[in-house]
C-alpha cells in the first residue's frame, strides 16, 4: 500500500500541486526506510513517523523556507536517529513508448559500483549499460520510480548523460512517472537531465535509516 504521500506525487507528477500557501503537510512515512522533507512551491512536505505536534513545534513560524533549513533537519535527525542527506532538485518526467535512441544492454551482472548505493535506497532495481555510462531505475520512496545515471569521466560532455536520462524513460516496466534527484551544484547533471525532458518540481532532501 503507498499511502497518502504516493497519492500527493502522483498528483504533483500530473501537475495537481499543493495550494501555495505557505503550509507544511506533515505525512507518515510511507515505509520504515523513508523519511525525509518535499519542499514545493510555497508548500512543503515533511514525511516522518516522528509525533506531528512535535514537528510543528519545530518549525519558524511563517518561514516558507523552514523545513529544509539546517535548524529543523538537525533536530529532525536528533529526534529520529537518523542523518539528512543533500538537498536535492526534485523532477518528473512522463514515460515514453518504443525503444530508446540509445543502444543500451542489461547489466545482468549488477557489479557497478553506483549499484551498492542505489540498493540502499530503491528496490526492485534494474540497470542498463552503454559504453561509458549506466543507467539504473528502481522504486524509491513512496515506491515511486526514479532513476540514477552515471558517466565515465572520459565520455563526460558529449551528451551522453542527457541520452542515459532520455532513455530511462522508455525502460519504465510500466506507465509511471520517472523521478530524478539532482544535486543543484552538479550543473551538468541538473543541464542533461532538463535537455532530456524532466520537468523541476520542487527540492528534497531524504532522512535514510540507519
Amino acid at each position: 500500500m503507498r499511502g497518502q504521500l504516493a497519492a500527493l506525487l502522483d498528483g504533483v507528477a500530473a501537475g495537481r500541486y499543493p495550494p501555495p500557501d505557505g503550509n507544511v503537510t506533515i505525512l507518515p512515512q510511507p515505509s520504515p526506510r523513508d523519511s525525509g522533507v518535499i519542499a514545493l512551491t510555497a508548500h512543503s512536505v515533511v514525511f516522518t513517523d516522528a509525533d506531528p505536534a512535535w514537528v510543528r513545534g519545530q518549525l519558524p513560524p511563517g518561514d516558507l523556507s523552514g523545513p529544509l533549513l539546517p535548524p529543523f533537519l538537525q533536530a529532525l535527525c536528533a529526534r529520529t536517529g537518523r542523518r539528512a542527506n543533500s538537498v536535492d532538485l526534485l523532477c518528473v518526467a512522463t514515460p515514453l513508448p518504443g525503444s530508446p535512441e540509445l543502444a543500451l544492454a542489461p547489466d545482468t551482472a549488477m557489479s557497478h559500483p553506483r549499484l551498492a548505493r542505489t540498493l540502499r535506497y530503491r528496490d526492485d532495481v534494474l540497470a542498463w549499460k552503454a559504453p561509458g555510462g549506466l543507467v539504473l531505475i528502481g522504486r524509491g520512496v513512496a515506491a515511486r520510480w526514479e532513476i540514477a545515471i552515471e558517466v565515465e569521466p572520459g565520455y563526460r560532455g558529449q551528451g551522453l548523460g542527457r541520452e542515459l536520462a532520455a532513455a530511462a524513460r522508455h525502460l519504465l516496466p510500466e506507465s509511471a512517472p520517472l523521478w530524478a534527484q539532482i544535486a543543484p551544484g552538479n550543473a551538468a547533471s541538473v543541464r542533461a537531465f532538463l535537455a532530456a525532458g524532466y520537468r523541476p518540481v520542487g527540492a528534497e532532501v531524504l532522512l535514510p535509516a540507519p
